[in-house]
């Protein structure tokens, strides 16, 4: 019985030092040796400060700004340490009256929007960060933009244009835009409006 809780012991001992200390430390200095800025988190500066990350969506009110998809995380939304979705299903009542209101909401601020609401800008992410949205998300926003900053929509759609990511080695996901890097092409190219972009959850 001793020799055999020795041996349990031992093992239990390597199995923590293989897998709880030398393979992290292994993977973490290879992610950092290989890709250094997706290993810091992907941040994303301007002026020198952090504003955000290219990999965490985070909430734009203003008008001048594009909006991401709604999120389910946290109370607020967009809270990147209660990362997670609704889990309401297609039955949900609540779910319908969220999709109701966010898409009236969204008619009610985008007038002269083409066409009806892209399902992606009424229906949250499954982790409730995603910070991309599709090109035709992105492409129904530019007529409010570009009215509440004051500048020709054709320019604000060539951003759009511009920033859209292909799919992953050409097959894998969707075309998408990153809407906090889109929104700091606009302050770059337009300057920023009265409220700018500021620290991580800009509105």
């Amino acid at each position: 019985m001793k020799e055999e809780m020795q041996t349990a012991l031992r093992m239990t001992l390597v199995t923590l030092l293989l897998t709880g200390l030398a393979y992290p430390l292994l993977v973490t200095g290879l992610a950092q040796g290989l890709f250094p800025r997706r290993a810091a988190g992907s941040l994303v500066r301007r002026d020198g400060r952090v504003v955000g990350s290219a990999l965490v969506g985070q909430n734009f009110k203003s008008p001048a700004y594009f909006q991401p998809r709604p999120s389910a995380a946290g109370a607020a939304g967009y809270d990147a340490a209660a990362s997670s979705g609704s889990n309401l299903g297609p039955t949900s009542k609540k779910l319908r009256d969220r999709v109701a209101a966010d898409r009236e909401r969204l008619v009610a601020e985008n007038p002269g929007a083409p066409g009806p609401v892209p399902v992606e800008l009424v229906t949250a992410s499954g982790s409730g960060l995603d910070p991309h949205v599709g090109p035709e998300g992105a492409l129904w926003q530019v007529g409010r933009v570009a009215a509440a900053r004051g500048v020709p929509a054709a320019e604000v759609e060539a951003l759009v244009v511009a920033r859209v990511d292909g799919r992953t080695l050409g097959l894998l996901g969707e075309p998408r835009v990153n809407v906090l890097l889109l929104n700091l092409d606009l302050d770059q190219r337009f300057g920023p409006p009265d409220r700018p972009i500021d620290g991580l959850n800009p509105e």
